[in-house]
């Protein structure tokens, strides 16, 4: 039996959130109606509820959250292809036909009305089977795919990861998955980089080590210009401060790709002359679909090879979510936390 109301979390500015009950949604025919189960909190609602700008595509006096593993509820009689009790992926802007709620689909919201449900367009079935932990990450490894596909990583490539985040953490995973031999994530935070360690990655941290050193240790060296460069090809930026520009610059053989995933807000510079002559391919954090990175994404949680769930680190309910988002700002805590219905 559906209930009266249902607790949502209300985003009113920096640092300040309501939790409120909503009525019940009806069910029309070309709709379905799901309850989240467990969503993760993601960088830009940490950003919004510290800093808000509308950068976060966040809204004051609106719902928020986009990370949720949700199930079907109800269904109208026109949409097929789902049963009620089926777990599925709110597919973000493509849900709400709306571009606007894609970092705002409303996951903080113990339940959702999806309008001319599309199953695979709307909604994105989602294996029953497979731990709630680690389903819920399905959204950062679709930032973690696009971020790495582009880079066209073959067998036997290697790479340095900036930023041990989940962002960091997926796309090092989605980079050992297609094929590196050898993938290292570089972060300041040792309680990051021990998950790092324990997911099988090599790891550095820039306040105790040489971090040029060690990757020409790990990966060998090649002559670049103006000087020698360590062997690895590929680079993923998922921080998104001028330091990360700075080291690639210091570490990027000739050749080397670099994908950009962290959102930049201090001005930085790249010799263009060294770009040139080196030959480096700087991209952006990539443009594929998330119904397109479904297949991929779900044929490695389905191999068990990583532990996945291991990275949800703390689960909050929704009364707390303040607390929450205070708690996944601390790197040296939290790696992956979540609001749990």
């Amino acid at each position: 039996m559906a209930p009266q109301t249902f607790k949502a979390a209300i985003f009113r500015g920096v640092g300040s959130i309501d939790v409120v009950d909503l009525p019940y949604p009806p069910c029309g025919d070309d709709e379905a109606i799901v309850r989240n189960v467990l969503t993760g909190i993601c960088g830009s609602d940490i950003s919004a509820f510290h800093k808000h700008t509308p950068e976060s595509r966040i809204w004051i006096d609106e719902e928020f959250g986009h990370e949720a593993i949700s199930e079907v509820v109800e269904l109208g009689k026109n949409v097929t292809g789902l049963a009620i009790g089926d777990r599925v992926f709110v597919n973000q802007d493509r849900a709400f036909r709306d571009a606007r709620r894609i970092s705002a689909t409303g996951g903080f919201s113990n339940y959702l009305r999806i309008p001319q449900c599309e199953v695979g367009y709307s909604l994105l079935p989602i294996d029953n089977d497979l731990p709630t932990r680690t389903a819920v990450l399905f959204e950062p490894f679709v930032i973690g795919a696009r971020a790495v596909q582009g880079l066209l990583p073959q067998a036997g490539d290697t790479a340095i990861v900036f930023g041990a985040g989940i962002i960091g953490m997926t796309s090092a995973i989605m980079l050992d998955w297609l094929g590196c031999k050898k993938v290292m994530v570089v972060d300041y935070s040792d309680f990051r980089l021990e998950n790092a360690r324990r997911l099988g990655f090599l790891t550095c941290n820039p306040r105790r080590e040489d971090l040029k050193a060690k990757a020409i240790a790990e990966f060998g060296t090649q002559r670049g210009y103006p000087s020698e460069k360590c062997g690895a090809q590929l680079y993923v930026d998922c921080v998104g401060v001028p330091s990360v520009i700075h080291d690639f610059a210091a570490l990027a053989r000739p050749g080397a790709s670099m994908s950009i995933v962290g959102v930049h807000k201090e001005a930085t510079s790249l010799n263009f002359t060294e770009i040139a002559f080196n030959n480096w391919q700087i991209r952006g954090c990539g443009s594929e679909t998330t119904e397109n990175l479904l297949p991929v994404i779900l044929e490695m949680m389905r191999s068990r090879r990583y532990d996945l769930s291991s990275l949800v680190t703390h689960e909050f309910p929704v009364d707390q979510i303040s607390e929450a988002i205070a708690l996944a700002a601390k790197p040296d805590e939290a790696q992956k936390v979540c609001i749990s219905f």
